[in-house]
């Protein structure tokens, strides 16, 4: 694991940065989260499929290919990157 030293006449500042720049991160991170899960939610709601079976007949080729049906996979890809991103950045 990296290790990071920083110094400061002002310790107590520097932590208030630190953790404002963090907690930013993270608000930005769960807006993302929500964003996706409504574009998700839209798409299930259209095709009558949770995206969980709409990635399990993508997948087995049971579907005809539809630009809707490549932004929903990408949704869910995002969706997942995002979950992993708050996941190790607690």
């Amino acid at each position: 694991m990296a290790e990071l030293k920083l110094r400061s006449n002002d310790p107590d500042s520097l932590r208030q940065i630190i953790q404002s720049a963090l907690s930013e991160r993270l608000q930005s991170i769960n807006a993302g989260i929500k964003k996706t899960q409504e574009r998700l939610q839209a798409f299930e709601t259209k095709y009558q499929l949770s995206t969980e079976e709409f990635i399990a007949q993508s997948n087995n080729d049971e579907l005809a290919h539809s630009f809707d049906f490549d932004e929903w996979i990408g949704e869910s890809r995002m969706l997942t990157h995002l979950q992993q991103s708050k996941e190790s950045n607690p």
